[in-house]
């Protein structure tokens, strides 16, 4: 046997990930969901560069079973990719070469309440265990080494709408994920569970109830099927002890009438303390949203100069068209600004509150209004270089007509009260665009000729990697957008890309279609 081979045996055996790890955040690993604890999406990696990247070739692909979307962002520990397939599977594959190691796949119930697809978007790492949340709202620990069941935690019943696509988010012993099911008038959540045990350490309810701080921004009994659903993974700071949680839109989606108010804490930043769960500080973007603009896109942590002294900043390139600076000790609002088109609001206010135009709502004839649904950015990542401390996010330019009709509550049954009609054709299209990560100001733009549906990443190596609905996984110069490389996969990107090192080699890998690729040069 090589001793390449016994060395990579080794580590398989060994896969230990603790939590100093995940925070060193080894460029050569991708431990976590966005790469790094503050959601950079960014590599330190520098072999690839803008002056080679059109070098790169495919290595090896993985070819999965299901034709559901692929939207998983993979985890690299010690020569080892996870990824997670849909619907609920997970495998672990030699990152040198693609190969199988071992595969485990969740029977799931066949009445599912879902809205979306069935879609999964990662696992978590912590130790000698990966982390997966279910369709199903379960939450689930396997042994790194062997895929075996170490714990199964049912966290929500299904049958009323509640779903997880989520990769969960391991910190320090405990394991956060955030629960889906807005357009089913479910009651949002983040929790925690103890990494070895399963057992549910705390839960903050993304809805107050009765008593709580917010609760009198829901008439009557509306707060019980207000959505405001966490189903995305968050960012979380190390020093502070703070999660970054953003929330969904309320319930019902497109007619307000029913829920006066700002319905707190719907399509907001959540400051969450992490050994408590108790709530720090929020930030509501789009209050009585009625267009299912759902806060759910990556917070993202940094720091930056504003009035002269140096500040910790969280920024989120938001659903409803504006991007926002906040600290992100106190939730203050510092600045924002559109990045796409939006024709609902006149501005941000001084406390970054929407001015909101007059006839922007929903109505039975339809409201035509930018963006779309789907919003001028979606769950799919956004990447932070902390090298030229610009902000690139994938934008959608999209509008819609947007329609309200009455919808009663019934639970495990669409609860929207009303739809959309989005433009489709020539009347669309995407970007890339580089932002100036403290005021939103764009310094460049590549086009792309459909709106996109997956991430970006950006590289110490000046390079910022993408994928298109067309098929092509690229390469783009940070500092200027443009194009240097591209590679056509067959199939739709739906996903986030990351990039590790092995042997010495970077190597960038990215689902699409129906396969993860890895390239290297």
């Amino acid at each position: 046997m090589k001793a390449g081979s016994l060395l990579f045996i080794a580590a398989v055996l060994q896969a230990q990930v603790p939590f100093e790890r995940i925070v060193k955040a080894d460029p050569k690993e991708w431990l976590t969901y966005s790469g790094n604890y503050q959601g950079h999406r960014f590599s330190q990696l520098k072999q690839i560069t803008r002056e080679n990247v059109a070098g790169l070739r495919p290595i090896w692909m993985y070819q999965i079973k299901e034709p559901d979307h692929f939207e998983a962002s993979p985890v690299v520990a010690d020569g080892v990719m996870y990824i997670t397939e849909p619907p609920n599977a997970v495998a672990a594959l030699d990152a040198h070469t693609g190969r199988p190691l071992w595969r485990y796949e969740r029977t799931l119930p066949a009445d599912l309440r879902l809205c979306c697809g069935r879609v999964n978007r990662g696992v978590a790492i912590l130790d000698g265990t990966i982390f997966i949340s279910t369709l199903d709202s379960h939450v689930i620990a396997l042994d790194a080494v062997s895929g075996a069941i170490r714990w199964d935690i049912a966290a929500a019943d299904y049958k009323t709408g509640h779903s997880m696509t989520a990769a969960p988010l391991a910190i320090d012993g405990k394991i956060i994920i955030g629960v889906a099911g807005g357009e089913y008038g479910i009651r949002g959540f983040v929790d925690a569970y103890d990494a070895k045990t399963g057992k549910r350490l705390w839960r903050f309810w993304t809805i107050p109830g009765p008593g709580e701080a917010g609760n009198e921004s829901w008439p009557g009994d509306t707060w019980k099927t207000g959505g405001a659903p966490p189903w995305m993974t968050g960012s979380y700071d190390p020093e502070s002890k703070l999660l970054f949680w953003g929330t969904g839109n309320p319930g019902p989606d497109w007619n307000g009438d029913v829920r006066a108010g700002d319905n707190l804490y719907s399509c907001s930043l959540l400051a969450l303390d992490a050994d408590t769960g108790k709530l720090r500080w929020h930030f509501q973007f789009n209050p009585h949203d009625d267009h299912d603009w759902d806060a759910t896109e990556l917070p993202v942590q940094f720091e930056g100069r504003i009035g002269g002294k140096t500040r910790k900043l969280v920024a989120m390139a938001n659903r409803n068209g504006f991007y926002y600076v906040l600290d992100r000790l106190t939730g203050e609002f510092l600045s924002g600004a559109a990045y796409v088109k939006q024709t609902w609001a006149k501005g941000l206010d001084e406390r970054g509150r929407p001015m909101r135009l007059a006839n922007s709502s929903p109505t039975a004839e339809g409201t035509k209004v930018y963006p779309n649904l789907y919003g001028g950015t979606n769950w799919f990542s956004p990447s932070y270089n902390p090298l030229n401390q610009l902000f690139y996010v994938a934008v959608r330019e999209v509008g819609s007509k947007y329609f309200k009709s009455d919808t009663p509550y019934s639970a495990g049954a669409p609860f929207l009260g009303g739809g959309e009609l989005a433009d489709t054709g020539d009347l669309t299209s995407g970007a890339i665009r580089a932002l100036d990560s403290l005021t939103g100001k764009m310094k460049w733009e590549f086009p792309l000729k459909s709106p996109p549906w997956s991430g970006v990443m950006a590289t110490a190596g000046g390079v910022v990697f993408g994928g298109s609905t067309e098929g092509n996984v690229y390469a783009l110069d940070a500092e200027s957008g443009r194009p240097l490389w591209q590679f056509q996969t067959g199939g739709e990107v739906f996903s986030n890309p990351v990039s590790y090192e092995l042997d010495g080699k970077q190597y960038i890998a990215m689902a699409a279609g129906h396969a993860i690729f890895v390239f290297g040069l």
